[in-house]
């Protein structure tokens, strides 16, 4: 082969999309993709993170992504007693969500909220594992493969500097306002226990170790840094990490950094349609703004994508053309 036409060569097959990983993870060849969790989920920065790369690293038959994370949610139906209100519970509204959304495979991230802030508890940890594998079992009888996420970490530093945020052990009473300093060992066992489930599961991912990894690392610059201010809710570097995993997980070894304002566009079209399939399938959760229809919600969708759409060519031909560039 003439060696100087490689570089042409290879451009050309970075311009078809042709993606430089394996893709026979089951996840990458499905049709659609339904993501369950509570509000970090909700939050839906880990999810827009996901479809942005899969688009920027040439996956041409990519999923569908629907995100119905709702705040406060459980997989257990378990509310600390100075909760607001009864906490939802997934189970509520699993059968509406698979019927409406027929996904090909869910990914689901519990356990946050599972633990209601409270030391760990025998009864609250079996209850969780129930409400985990009852939620396997009816995706599995939809004909969907199921992915379970473990628990991000709660992390106690940002708090620290607050009176009355962590409580010890032996406290009278426990909420998300007042929360068990040592939360983050039930946060890290639940998490254990679905990393032993991949016979239950379709596939397992932990994002728990990768977050405490980037946490720790980072603390020996500044033993001060976080992400996520109230030690739950992580911000968008958390949820990159979290993203990373994931990715990792179903064979998307690399990240390409994308412009801000792809980020912004694929975010925004994430929230309108999340907003809009979370009021579709309906919740009992007070206070969630409803969403538009899901048929207005694609149509301004579809709007979006007619901008997204040369970003991500533009981003694809410059990967290309800095990769052909090195070739000699």
């Amino acid at each position: 082969m003439n060696t100087r036409l490689y570089p042409v060569l290879l451009s050309i097959a970075c311009l078809l999309a042709t993606p430089l990983f394996a893709d026979d993870a089951f996840p990458l060849q499905a049709k659609r993709i339904l993501f369950l969790g509570d509000s970090i989920t909700n939050a839906g920065f880990y999810v827009a993170d996901i479809e942005t790369q899969l688009r920027l690293q040439g996956i041409v038959q990519r999923p569908e992504f629907i995100n119905i994370g709702l705040p406060s949610e459980t997989c257990t139906g378990l509310s600390e007693p100075d909760h607001p209100f009864p906490r939802p519970d997934v189970h509520e509204r699993l059968d509406r969500a698979l019927e409406k959304v027929k996904p090909d495979v869910v990914v689901a991230c519990y356990g946050m909220n599972d633990g209601i802030y409270h030391p760990f508890s025998e009864p609250r940890f079996l209850a969780y594992q129930a409400g985990i594998r009852r939620l396997v079992e009816k995706v599995h009888a939809a004909g969907a493969k199921i992915v379970l996420v473990t628990p991000p970490p709660f992390d106690p530093v940002p708090l620290k500097s607050s009176p009355g945020k962590l409580l010890a052990a032996g406290a009278e009473k426990y909420a998300w306002f007042a929360i068990y300093e040592d939360y983050d060992s039930v946060i890290k066992r639940y998490g254990q226990w679905i990393m032993q489930q991949s016979d239950l599961a379709d596939m397992v991912v932990d994002v728990y170790t990768p977050l405490i990894g980037f946490l720790t690392e980072e603390r020996r610059r500044d033993p001060e840094f976080h992400v996520a201010a109230d030690g739950v809710h992580m911000d968008q570097t958390g949820h990159r990490i979290m993203a990373m995993a994931i990715l990792k997980a179903w064979g998307v070894e690399t990240w390409e950094e994308p412009a801000p304002e792809l980020q912004q566009l694929l975010k925004q079209k994430e929230g309108l349609l999340h907003d809009a399939w979370l009021n579709h399938v309906g919740h009992k959760r007070p206070g969630v703004k409803p969403g538009l229809s899901i048929e207005d919600a694609e149509n301004q969708a579809a709007v979006l994508e007619e901008k997204i759409k040369p970003l991500i060519a533009a981003a694809r031909v410059s990967t290309c053309s800095s990769v052909s560039g090195t070739v000699r």
